[in-house]
């Protein structure tokens, strides 16, 4: 069954890993997508393999580039039912070595990046009569780890952001949700890291981008009908310790 057709659909972070996966599923679920990466060789190719796709080059931290987004998405398919607010960045480093450019660009593309694009896309909801946001915030949106401040501060922004802006437009049809990964084997984490990461979830296994990607595909669409402002973790059981 077709949970997506006919829907359009605008993914950030698009040209690999989660975003990726995620595009490929709604692609086999009807959907027209609008991809958007800085990884444009990536981007374009990869939007080339699939049935009814496009790829938008766009750094989501600059408002003339989202906008530009939307309206490249209008030209090609009429409007947008649902966003992948999907780009971010992190690395670990002690907080006391991380300089302040370093810590506004996470918070940047992690939490105003997510905001940018959400305002986006409820502004042109607001158009059409409604549609759906899929926030990816973290399970580090709700627990703190050493040496991530910025990347925690700025994914548990986003899982209230989403709280917020979910009851926000609640009468409005629109909703709004976040998911919340764990360990996610994408090319975030550095390979030297893989094994003790799965040592600390309870599954020991690293997730599958396609995992994540059933979990936005549940998220986006009516299966999920009666949610809006909640975030849903991923983790493999890491939080549940």
């Amino acid at each position: 069954m077709s949970k997506l057709q006919g829907k359009v659909a605008v993914i950030t972070g698009g040209a690999s890993g989660i975003g990726a996966a995620t595009a490929k599923l709604f692609s086999e679920h009807g959907a027209k997508l609008v991809l958007v990466d800085l990884q444009e060789d990536l981007g374009t190719s990869f939007a080339q393999e699939l049935p009814d796709a496009i790829f938008v080059k766009a750094d989501v931290t600059n408002e003339e580039q989202v906008a530009n987004v939307f309206e490249k998405a209008k030209e090609a398919y009429g409007q947008v039912d649902i966003v992948f607010n999907n780009a971010g960045i992190g690395k670990v480093t002690p907080t006391h070595e991380v300089s302040y450019d370093e810590w506004r660009k996470t918070v940047a593309v992690d939490l105003d990046g997510v905001f940018l694009v959400a305002r986006e896309a409820i502004r042109s909801f607001q158009q059409t009569g409604g549609g759906v946001i899929v926030n990816t915030a973290s399970m580090y949106g709700w627990v703190g780890s050493p040496g991530s401040a910025a990347y925690n501060a700025a994914k548990g922004g986003v899982v209230n952001f989403t709280r917020s802006i979910g009851l926000e437009y609640a009468e409005h049809n629109i909703r709004v949700n976040a998911l919340c990964p764990g360990f996610i084997d994408t090319p975030i984490i550095p390979e030297e890291s893989k094994d003790i990461l799965k040592q600390m979830t309870p599954m020991k296994r690293l997730g599958k981008s396609e995992e994540m990607a059933k979990a936005v595909l549940f998220l986006a669409s009516d299966d999920s009908s009666f949610m809006t402002g909640a975030s849903l973790v991923v983790d493999g059981g890491y939080t549940a310790q």
